[in-house]
């Protein structure tokens, strides 16, 4: 009687839902349509299918008109896939990021091109690198910075000699899980990328201080290795444990609770000015006293925040560096370019990585 009752006072409900289903894929199949077009005359004109600037205002265009129940970050979501299904009408993208499966990486391009594009998973930052400028993949996915653990060297690294331009960036919040077969009192060994040993050295320490620590190449290799190896470990996602069959020991292990990592997208063209843009660049100077001052006070002067620097040594003399910047704008833009004109005179080199919109 009450299951009769429950139907009766649900079918109406769900009558409506069908009808909206029934619009909402109609109206889903009418965008799509559109897009297809656009991609007909982007090809035409030999324009790269994936606007950063277009995207960044679709999502600010959903947010305004969201009137709820549903949050942005869920709608965010629907209209990620939906646009990620339009592009692969236009063309099939191929993406590289660092892999395997499961990697934050891999996440973090998921986040960004939704599950219709084509990945492809590579061994090292070196080769995300390199599947790009070899055109097997149209872009790249690689983690910059870590809002714990600081600068990912490696990539700064590839930027010194690789031509790519940085043209989109995703924030994304890393929750790091310890995995394992065993019971934590049975782990001799844990496997992670140096990086998480260092966003996670509070928990472990106060934990498994006696635990071998051991370097591997990404995340997901970790859990491979853990899932293969008794007395074994793993720091990685949760996406990881489903896949590789280990048991979360424990969860959020990251020593604050908001770690961001930043990714950047890499790809043979930039992105045209959004409005709310942020530029990156590479300058070496040359050895004299109050050389990184000059420089620092030419962005004073030009009113331009920087929100990132970062030196690394240059490989080609001993205690020679370059530095990497990120700052707020555009370099089509009248203050950066004038900015860049004045520490051009300055440096040794300067070298503009890209120009992007802001992550929001």
């Amino acid at each position: 009687m009450k299951e009769k009752q429950l139907q009766r006072l649900l079918r109406p409900h769900r009558k409506r839902i069908e009808e909206l289903d029934a619009k909402i894929v109609a109206l889903i199949s009418d965008r799509a349509k559109e897009a297809v077009q656009i991609g007909k005359i982007k090809g035409e004109l030999n324009e790269q299918v994936l606007d950063t600037v277009q995207e960044k205002q679709v999502y600010k265009r959903i947010s305004r008109l969201n009137q709820g129940p549903l949050p942005d970050s869920a709608l965010r979501a629907i209209y990620r896939e939906v646009m990620s299904g339009s592009l692969a009408l236009q063309r099939t993208l191929k993406v590289a990021y660092l892999g395997p499966e499961a990697t934050f990486t891999h996440q973090a391009a998921l986040a960004k091109f939704g599950r219709s594009v084509e990945y492809l998973p590579t061994n090292s930052i070196a080769d995300v690198f390199y599947e790009v400028e070899t055109k097997r993949a149209d872009y790249g996915v690689v983690p910059i910075e870590n809002s714990t653990d600081g600068a990912v060297n490696r990539t700064l690294d590839m930027f010194i000699d690789s031509d790519l331009r940085i043209c989109s960036e995703v924030l994304f919040e890393i929750s790091h899980c310890l995995l394992a077969k065993c019971r934590k009192d049975r782990i001799k060994s844990i496997y992670s990328k140096g990086e998480v040993f260092g966003q996670c050295k509070l928990w472990l320490r106060a934990n498994l201080p006696r635990a071998e620590y051991i370097e591997t190449s990404s995340t997901s290799r970790a859990a491979e290795i853990a899932g293969e190896k008794p007395g074994s470990a793993a720091i990685a996602s949760e996406v990881a444990a489903s896949l590789h069959g280990l048991r979360v020991v424990a969860r959020s292990i990251q020593d604050t609770t908001h770690n961001l990592t930043r990714f950047l997208v890499i790809g043979a063209s930039e992105s045209p000015r959004s409005g709310d843009d942020k530029t990156s660049v590479m300058f070496y100077m040359r050895d004299r006293v109050g050389a990184l001052h000059d420089i620092l006070q030419v962005f004073k002067e030009s009113g331009i925040s920087l929100t990132m620097i970062e030196s690394r040594p240059s490989g080609k003399k001993p205690f020679e560096y370059y530095f990497f910047a990120d700052f707020a704008g555009h370099v089509t833009g009248e203050k950066v370019a004038a900015t860049l004109k004045k520490l051009n005179k300055k440096c040794g080199l300067l070298k503009v990585l890209g120009s992007y919109p802001r992550s929001p």
